[in-house]
């Protein structure tokens, strides 16, 4: 498994990452465990998970179970702490009443761990500014807490803001921005504010929905065909994705692959990526999804000009 640095954190993480959300706690846990098992196999170090709000209606806790979850099988999968990368979130859902060190440390219980090696500031709420972020995600690093700090769907201004207040200040600044990336949603790391806030910060990116909700993977191609797309057509970006299907699928054929890792090969070749994000319920998908990483430059090229 190749692995890229994350920005200036001197982190390096796999090139492949996996997420959690709506993932262990919907499935079998024998299941979830397997999942894990073929991450750890194929080399994926880079974990990514976060306090999920119940959607079942039968977890013991509304908000948080996932992380219970995820811990469970972090230690029956036998990863070694120190060989992984644990990525989690700060949503400020209960701020200001809940403080950052209160909801990271809530979050660390859950999982059973005593620190996660990135902690993201998600898209803050309109009474919480870039220096209280700032300053809040500083003493998470200080104490111990996190190893550094990155953010998710921040608009390019913001990025740009909070780096500004952390070089004055003398504290760490963003080393990533997890952000939506795709063939069919570029703009989030291609657009030119955003890609010029990118190379002034250093931050590195952490591709998500790289296959628009599953639209690019090409399951969706076959007659009769459900999934949780079939309730998102209305999307524009997965229209487009869909429309993009036979060409994909023509494209894996020719190159001896599969319209998924075209897709996550996509968004690898992309500046400043230094992992592709995504969940799997199936060892399955792990193993078809690492074929992105043997796709080479010839299809890259005309995956560009899709």
């Amino acid at each position: 498994m190749q692995h890229r640095p994350l920005g200036a954190s001197g982190i390096d993480v796999s090139v492949l990452s996996l997420g959690s959300w709506r993932t262990y706690e919907r499935i079998p846990r024998e299941q979830g465990l397997e999942v894990m098992r073929a991450a750890r196999e194929l080399g994926i170090d880079f974990l990514d998970d976060a306090r999920y709000d119940d959607e079942t209606g039968n977890a013991p806790l509304a908000t948080g179970y996932s992380e219970v979850v995820f811990g469970e099988l972090f230690r029956a999968a036998g990863w070694q702490r120190d060989e992984v990368v644990v990525a989690n979130k700060l949503w400020f859902e209960f701020w200001p009443e809940q403080s950052v060190q209160e909801e990271l440390d809530g979050s660390l219980g859950r999982m059973g761990l005593d620190h996660v090696d990135l902690i993201y500031a998600t898209w803050p709420p309109e009474n919480l500014g870039a220096e209280e972020i700032v300053d809040g995600v500083a003493g998470l690093l200080a104490s111990g807490r996190a190893r550094a700090w990155g953010v998710v769907n921040w608009p390019p201004e913001l990025l740009l803001e909070a780096t500004r207040i952390a070089v004055d200040r003398g504290v760490p600044s963003p080393c990533c921005a997890q952000l939506p990336y795709s063939l069919v949603s570029r703009s989030w790391v291609e657009g030119t504010d955003e890609a010029r806030a990118l190379a002034e910060t250093g931050a590195a990116v952490v591709a998500s929905a790289v296959l628009a909700s599953g639209a690019l993977s090409g399951k969706y191609t076959e007659p009769g065909a459900t999934g949780r797309v079939a309730d998102r057509l209305d999307d524009p970006t997965v229209r487009e994705a869909l429309a993009l299907g036979p060409a994909l699928r023509e494209l894996s054929e020719r190159h001896g692959t599969t319209p998924a890792a075209l897709a996550i090969a996509f968004a690898l070749g992309g500046e400043h990526v230094a992992s592709v994000l995504f969940g799997a319920t199936r060892p399955e998908q792990l193993h078809d999804n690492a074929q992105a990483l043997d796709v080479g430059p010839a299809a890259l090229a005309e995956l560009r000009q899709l």
